[in-house]
């Protein structure tokens, strides 16, 4: 069954309403949907938990959505940096609320969301502050915490291709997080650089089958383009 396929960023966000939770793919701004994410904020969706590697770059991307408090909530890894200020701001002022997850448990949480993992336990963050509250088991003479899966309503995700039945190539590390918040999401939606033909990806490139993927929309750049010339993306 084919995908939809949407004839732009605002209505391929269309329906994410205020509250939603939101898993942003990318590490920092490499790899994520900006387009997407700009018609998100354009959408006015607020009162958003967002779930990404970090907490924004710069003025773009996620970071647009921080500064103009549409977040309620974010779930990272990372989320102080040198260009991190408006998380800064906001957190400071009390505007947003900060979980902090390490960035394993984070994909792993994705991952068990995305293969109906009821939960798993981890030796990381055993002994600090991240696991207060949480439950602690002694497994053959090591301690781990106990974690739950981490969803989402919908996945904002980037690609370097997709097919008419929604299967994704990545373009190296831009791959990132796309794979396990694809599967964690209740809907996904992937900004690509091209939408080529049912069949016209290897299969064995295939990076996200189509199972997971709701809508694409294509938004061109040049490395698209040079990718599908030099012939990487078929058989």
């Amino acid at each position: 069954m084919s995908v939809n396929i949407a004839a732009d960023p605002a209505e391929a966000v269309a329906g994410v309403g205020d509250g939603a939770t939101v898993l942003l793919g990318g590490f920092g701004n490499a790899g994520q949907a900006h387009e997407l994410i700009d018609a998100l904020l354009d959408s006015g969706a607020k009162e958003l938990t967002v779930v990404s590697n970090n907490a924004g770059q710069g003025d773009a991307g996620l970071a647009l959505l921080v500064k103009e408090s549409r977040v309620g909530k974010i779930i990272c890894s990372f989320p102080r940096q040198s260009d991190s200020w408006h998380f800064d701001e906001a957190y400071r002022a009390g505007r947003i609320e900060l979980e902090l997850v390490p960035q394993g448990n984070l994909a792993e949480r994705l991952r068990a969301a995305g293969a109906g993992i009821g939960a798993f336990f981890t030796p990381t963050g055993y002994g600090t502050t991240l696991a207060e509250g949480k439950e602690v088991r002694e497994i053959q003479g090591r301690n781990y915490v106990l974690e739950y899966p981490l969803g989402g309503d919908v996945a904002l995700i980037k690609a370097l291709a997709a097919d008419e039945m929604g299967n994704l190539v990545y373009r190296k590390t831009a791959r990132n997080f796309g794979p396990v918040m694809a599967a964690a999401a209740a809907r996904t939606v992937v900004q690509v650089e091209q939408v080529l033909p049912a069949g016209s990806i290897d299969p064995e490139s295939v990076v996200t089958p189509g199972l997971y993927v709701d809508t694409v929309v294509e938004v061109p750049t040049a490395s698209g383009e040079a990718a599908s010339r030099e012939g990487r993306l078929r058989r």
